[in-house]
């Protein structure tokens, strides 16, 4: 019989994995790169931290930089890029520590948890590194919210676009007998306006006073692969966003 499913390539969230657990279907989550063959880390059955991507495999080290980077050392990291000494060197220090690019830190059980790509990480006009990842998914559990980027790179605060749950919203509106199926007209609705407000309220209460959306906008349309804002994956680019 099946025994347990393994989860990579992105994260997978800790209500997903606790929603099949309740049904006992049992995923572990893994993390690792093409670059370390791939695998550092996993949760194993019987072990398993919601949320986390396991802990380190045999004869593998991972420890956290101090800028919060995930460094990995072990028989299994690459020797270096084919015919890119360069890029070998960014990527390998003189230690021999490979650096993986994303953000984490590990708890004192050994699980190891990601919290975004390095390159994501906004700095605040007030020098606070903030990760935008968690805070967008925790957003998109608000059954009103289907999309959301954050914004805040040298910036007095962290703010964020927002796209509704069109469906969600549109039933909202006509339980109040003011039905439409106008996106426009939807995000514009004072009353859409403040159930925003009121989820993205509620939702930052989890998070640090500089860390929380201040502001947000809502957009009348998904963010797609055709234009270019999402990638193959369906990951944001922040740069086209």
């Amino acid at each position: 019989c099946l025994r347990f499913f393994v989860s990579g390539g992105a994260p997978l969230s800790k209500e997903i994995g606790e929603f099949f657990a309740a049904a006992d279907i049992t995923i572990l989550e893994g993390y690792g790169l093409s670059e370390t063959s791939p695998v550092l880390t996993t949760n194993s059955p019987g072990n398993i931290r919601f949320g986390s991507v396991g802990k380190t495999l045999f004869n593998v080290e991972v420890k956290i930089a101090d800028d919060g980077e995930i460094l990995a050392k072990g028989p299994n990291i690459m020797t270096g890029y084919f015919n890119n000494d360069d890029a070998t060197r960014k990527a390998i220090d003189e230690d021999g520590w490979f650096h993986t690019g994303d953000i984490g830190h590990i708890d004192a059980d050994g699980f190891l948890f990601i919290t975004d790509r390095k390159k994501n990480i906004l700095v605040t006009s007030a020098g606070k590194n903030v990760a935008p990842a968690p805070i967008e998914n925790a957003m998109v559990n608000s059954p009103y919210i289907e999309q959301s980027v954050v914004i805040g790179d040298k910036r007095n605060f962290i703010s964020a676009l927002i796209v509704p749950s069109f469906e969600a919203i549109e039933k909202f509106l006509s339980d109040q007998g003011r039905p439409t199926s106008d996106n426009v007209l939807m995000i514009e609705d004072s009353d859409v306006i403040s159930l925003i407000q009121k989820e993205v309220d509620s939702i930052m209460e989890q998070f640090s006073h500089y860390e929380r959306v201040k502001e947000f906008a809502l957009i009348n349309r998904l963010f797609t692969i055709d234009n270019g804002e999402l990638t193959p994956t369906l990951k944001v680019i922040r740069k086209v966003v």
